[in-house]
């Protein structure tokens, strides 16, 4: 028996191209290999290292045109063309076929995206009449809607190790001759996680538990060339620490895929997983649950065993996903630095202790800066993360977090809200499409306390203040010598300056296009100058003040 599992390609107005590796498949390779060893597996990725192209806008985000639909090349921009990226249905189709394989997985992690899973579908059920199953974060939240596409015959939801191997195991008998259709289906009804068609009619079996974390093995990962997923130039993969969260964040929906218990795996098997993949030519790993240090002792006895296991330092450790800021101290932050991680991404979501209440998210705004303050000392990097328009919130305090950010040796990575099908508080809000408008770049869900515009600005005002702290200073200044310094720098950063000085003088707010400076009547110039009129300085990277 041969399974093929698929990574999707995806379509949107931008695409990151570092965290793409599909770690889950490889997971779930892993496992067949482990407990089926004569079912064959091949993974394939049709998302990453197969470019982009050009797409027309689906009808849904046609209401960005507004905002995006002007090319902008200032250091200011936001997004223009919408893209497809990765191999085309087609070519997935036929080169699916070409594998001969008597079941297809394919990997349905987000919602905006379910489309373009649901088209690969229908392509390879084009080509080959095979049975498809689906799973992921989107299968496990919304089970019910992509069985009800025709060319979806099998979902799992949760994690899916262990669905998939018991799948397999009665799936097997069902292929050879004289199995009888009935018998099959009264197969798959102890399959825990699995979801299927039956006469029509949709069934959903109980979830149980999967493996134990510390018996899951390795991800496999000889079907992913490691020249795909690079990280300024070095070979990049994940490493996952736990499954589940503690936390019940009201906008989070992982739960609906590894549940609310946490469980971390042992040091001594991420230790063993490093070494072999350190074996096998990667030098850089990122950390993608972001639980990484929720157990402060054995986070802190894991990163003593990375200097020691790494004495050349010739490896590089992130946690692009984001770590918690309450789960961090002093000696921490020590250990991690000297154990080679050198950027520190922190999800401070909302200063607002209103706001944060509301959505279960905790809030101690003495620590958050306590540990900015410990990390730069240690020349960590630092990138904090800001949801733009959560339920409840207002333009005066997103414009609050905006403010504490910008005098602190960060990055501002600005967010705008979307609900994921399946978080807590997806069921107390209705969007007309939540599946391809769930993503930041609808620029938010409008309330009575805020608009499209007031979001877009403060998104665009979150770049202006980053160009700011890029610059790079000998000392603080004035902000008049800080742009004389950018504008030095290039023709880009010039048209930035140009742009900031406009809009300083109260004029309107302008993008740079190719047809020259173009007025942006979207951007509500009276929310950015109540966020301007906050600041006494800007806080760059490095630390040094631009003075206001």
């Amino acid at each position: 028996m041969k399974l093929v599992l698929i990574q999707p390609p995806i379509r949107d107005f931008y695409d990151t191209d570092i965290r793409l590796q599909p770690i889950g498949l490889a997971y779930l390779k892993s496992a067949v290999k482990k407990h089926l060893p004569r079912i064959r597996v091949v993974i394939r990725d049709y998302h990453a290292g197969w470019g982009r192209r050009t797409v027309p806008w689906p009808k849904e985000l046609r209401h960005l045109k507004a905002f995006y639909g002007q090319e902008d090349k200032s250091p200011f921009s936001t997004f223009h063309h919408f893209y497809h990226f990765g191999a085309d249905f087609e070519t997935i189709a036929d080169e699916t076929a070409g594998e001969k394989p008597d079941l297809v997985g394919i990997s349905s992690l987000f919602s905006p995206y379910c489309r373009e899973v649901l088209e690969t579908a229908a392509a390879i059920k084009r080509k080959l009449n095979v049975p498809i199953l689906a799973g992921g974060s989107h299968a496990s939240a919304l089970p019910e809607t992509m069985l009800a596409h025709p060319a979806i015959d099998f979902v799992i939801r949760g994690e899916g190790e262990r669905p998939l191997v018991e799948f397999l195991r009665k799936m097997s008998p069902a292929s050879k001759p004289g199995v009888a259709r009935r018998h099959q289906f009264r197969a798959l009804s102890g399959v825990p996680n699995l979801g299927f068609k039956k006469n029509g009619r949709i069934i959903l079996n109980p979830c149980g538990s999967n493996y134990p974390v510390n018996r899951i093995p390795f991800p496999d990962l000889p079907d992913l060339p490691k020249n795909r997923y690079l990280y300024e130039g070095k070979p990049l993969c994940f490493i996952l620490t736990s499954r589940g969260c503690p936390y019940r964040c009201a906008f989070c929906s992982v739960h609906t895929t590894f549940g609310h218990r946490y469980r971390r795996r042992s040091n001594s098997g991420m230790l063993r997983e490093l070494k072999l993949r350190y074996s096998q030519g990667y030098r850089v790993f990122d950390f993608e649950d972001d639980n990484l240090t929720f157990d402060k002792k054995a986070a802190g006895r894991l990163f003593r065993q990375f200097e020691k296991m790494f004495p050349k330092k010739d490896v590089r450790f992130l946690a692009m996903n984001g770590i918690c800021y309450w789960d961090l101290n002093g000696e921490l932050l020590g250990l991690m630095r000297r154990a080679g991680f050198t950027h520190l991404n922190l999800s401070l979501v909302s200063s607002d202790p209103s706001v944060c209440k509301s959505m279960r998210r905790p809030l101690n705004r003495k620590k958050y800066r306590t540990v900015v303050s410990q990390a730069f000392k240690l020349g960590f990097r630092i990138v904090s993360y800001q949801i733009l328009g959560l339920p409840g919130d207002s333009p005066d305090s997103m414009v609050k977090t905006l403010v504490l950010n910008a005098r602190l040796p960060v990055l501002l990575g600005a967010s705008p809200f979307y609900v994921p099908p399946g978080s807590p508080i997806g069921d107390s809000l209705n969007e007309a499409d939540p599946f391809t408008t769930a993503r930041l770049t609808n620029l938010g869900i409008e309330s009575a306390a805020f608009t499209r515009e007031d979001i877009y600005t403060l998104f665009v005002t979150t770049r202006i203040l980053n160009f700011l702290k890029g610059i790079p200073l000998q000392k603080d200044c004035r902000l008049e010598t800080a742009l004389k310094s950018a504008a030095k720098y290039s023709p880009r950063s010039r048209a930035g300056v140009f742009i900031l000085k406009k809009l300083l003088r109260e004029e309107p707010f302008s993008l740079w296009t190719p047809r020259g400076f173009r007025h942006q009547p979207f951007f509500k110039t009276e929310l950015f100058h109540k966020a301007w009129a906050s600041l006494d300085r800007i806080v760059t990277r490095q630390g040094r003040s631009v003075l206001i």
